[in-house]
């Protein structure tokens, strides 16, 4: 098992930063991606960003590319989400996933463990 803690949502203003961070512990040797999910009121979940877990390959949703960046340190299982330039329209509860299988991917089906959530709200 896996376990992943999420934190460093808040409130901000529009065009401010946050940075989101999600701790693993448990198994995190079985781990080959890590990514970033995020779900809107009335929304269906939505892919933000992934990383590869040893060699640091990422992708980005189209809303991400250009203000949003992923990163890892792997000393300390720990991912982290930067975002900057925000918007309201990314507000939402932002979850931390993990993927056991190789290759990045936006599918949230692929991921097998998943965070608690952090709320993330963007004020205009």
């Amino acid at each position: 098992q896996v376990q992943l803690v999420e934190s460093g949502g808040g409130l901000v203003q529009a065009g401010g930063s946050l940075r989101l961070s999600c701790a693993a512990s448990g198994r995190t040797f079985s781990i080959y991606v890590m990514g970033w999910f995020r779900q809107a009121p009335g929304e269906e979940r939505e892919f933000v960003a992934a990383i590869s877990w040893t060699g640091g390959r990422t992708g980005y949703a189209d809303s991400a590319k250009g203000r949003f960046t992923i990163s890892r340190d792997s000393g300390k299982n720990t991912v982290y989400l930067q975002m900057n330039s925000l918007k309201p329209e990314d507000t939402a509860v932002y979850y931390c996933a993990a993927d056991r299988s190789y290759g990045i991917s936006s599918n949230s089906d692929r991921y097998d463990y998943w965070g608690q959530g952090t709320q993330v709200t963007v004020s205009s």
